[in-house]
């Protein structure tokens, strides 16, 4: 007899094979984790808009049992999420300092200078570019979003307003050459065209140049419960292995990696053209790659228990938030994130919970949460009114936020993070 439980995984195979691998093109069947319906992360909502409804989307994570690429189906095209963007890179004092570090530790690496070309997709606000504009290396930001690239060029920051792939690389050489340097940050995840993407990264690179990419380690994601790093902006979610084997697929070679704490854990990939054989390919490298294939990631049972931790996340924090309550605790958001929204829609947390959020990037202030329509103030609104406890939404700036609010201690506020699991700060 069919019962409920066992027809799941059958409706949840139909549904993944509407959908093919954005790799590989293999059927979706496997699923990694169904957080429901969600609206667009970054969609905040302007006080004469509350009365409108908002679109939802299902936000359901698949796993390509042929590469392993764990994936959401592309529901919104990218122009219609990334033209206008508010989140903007610089409002984070530390990632900031991340790109300048960085900036200085590649430079001597790669021994650039004034003769040098850099060039970064997705550069956002210029937090990156504006340390080598610094020291009088050409720098070039390819942005798709015009009101962040607008910021950048205000900095000096040469920019231009394109979609990266293929034809954006022809002519990106055409126009500005190839650079010896081709940085993207946290942006592989956002490509719903990834060949397209990574083909681009090819035809654009110089014959000796090296490209660098960081992105959330698959790992660590689900090691530590990070499902709210799921989101319709985020289109891809990679381990190191299924990362070789699409960037070997276009000619490219992994010769170095480095594993960082930023997100919550992120990967550096260094890439360069496999006929470039001068450099040769790391220890680091072999590593991490029989690492990943020792725990299981190219097997799907490593896969199938993540949707049963995000259930229990989602319950431990929803029986702290009541408990809370039921003491008569005042409580407030840090943030708006898309991390956070994808918290607060997938566990129904709205302002019977939280009586509002903050945030720093004035962009946000004086809106509402997507789907939850949760108040976003500037920080000072937490001094005002004192709460008693401080959900610390983006968690993977914890330790900076802690630090900034800091004075909530005064009255005996305290902090608290989501994730890996609900708890309070000391």
């Amino acid at each position: 007899m069919t019962t409920p439980e066992s027809a799941a995984p059958a409706s949840a195979a139909a549904e993944g094979a509407r959908y093919r691998c954005r790799f590989c093109r293999a059927s979706l069947r496997a699923t990694f984790v169904d957080l429901g319906m969600s609206p667009l992360c970054q969609t905040h909502v302007s006080p004469e808009r509350l009365g409108e409804m908002e679109p939802f989307y299902p936000l359901h994570a698949f796993v390509c049992e042929q590469c392993f690429l764990v994936q959401l189906p592309e529901m919104v095209a990218p122009a219609a999420i990334f033209s206008e963007y508010a989140y903007f890179s610089s409002f984070s004092d530390s990632w900031v300092e991340h790109a300048r570090r960085y900036c200085e530790a590649i430079c001597e690496r790669l021994q650039l200078g004034r003769q040098s070309r850099v060039m970064e997709i997705a550069s956002n606000d210029g937090y990156l570019l504006q340390h080598f504009v610094a020291k009088g290396i050409p720098a070039l930001g390819i942005e798709p979003a015009e009101n962040i690239a607008r910021a950048a060029i205000d900095k000096g920051i040469p920019t231009v307003v394109k979609f990266f792939g293929r034809a954006a690389a022809a002519e990106l050489a055409a126009e500005h050459g190839r650079p010896q340097l081709l940085i993207g940050n946290n942006v592989l995840a956002h490509v719903p065209d990834l060949n397209d993407f990574v083909a681009g990264l090819k035809a654009l690179l110089a014959p000796r140049g090296v490209i660098t990419m960081e992105f959330p380690h698959l790992r660590r994601l689900m090691r530590e419960n990070q499902f709210d790093t799921i989101y319709h902006e985020h289109f891809s979610y990679f381990s190191f292995c299924t990362a070789e084997r699409v960037f070997a697929h276009h000619g490219l070679t992994l010769f170095d990696v480095e594993e960082l704490p930023t997100h919550g854990g992120s990967l550096r990939i260094y890439a360069r053209h496999q006929e470039d054989c001068a450099t040769p390919v790391s220890d680091a490298v072999r590593d991490l790659r029989d690492s990943e294939v020792r725990e299981g990631f190219l097997s799907l049972g490593c896969y199938r228990s993540f949707a049963e931790q995000v259930k229990a996340t989602k319950r431990n924090l929803l029986a702290f938030l009541i408990e809370a309550k039921r003491a008569g605790k005042r409580i407030a958001g840090y943030g708006a994130p898309g991390k956070g929204n994808t918290l607060l829609n997938y566990c129904g947390i709205r302002t019977d919970f939280l009586d509002y959020t903050v945030d720093a990037n004035p962009y946000k202030q004086g809106k509402f949460t997507p789907g939850t329509r949760i108040p976003i103030f500037a920080p000072g609104k937490i001094r005002e009114t004192r709460p008693d406890l401080i959900l610390i939404l983006p968690w993977n700036l914890r330790d900076e936020i802690v630090q900034t609010a800091s004075y909530v201690r005064e009255w005996g506020g305290a902090f608290v993070v989501p994730i890996p699991e609900v708890a309070l700060v000391p």
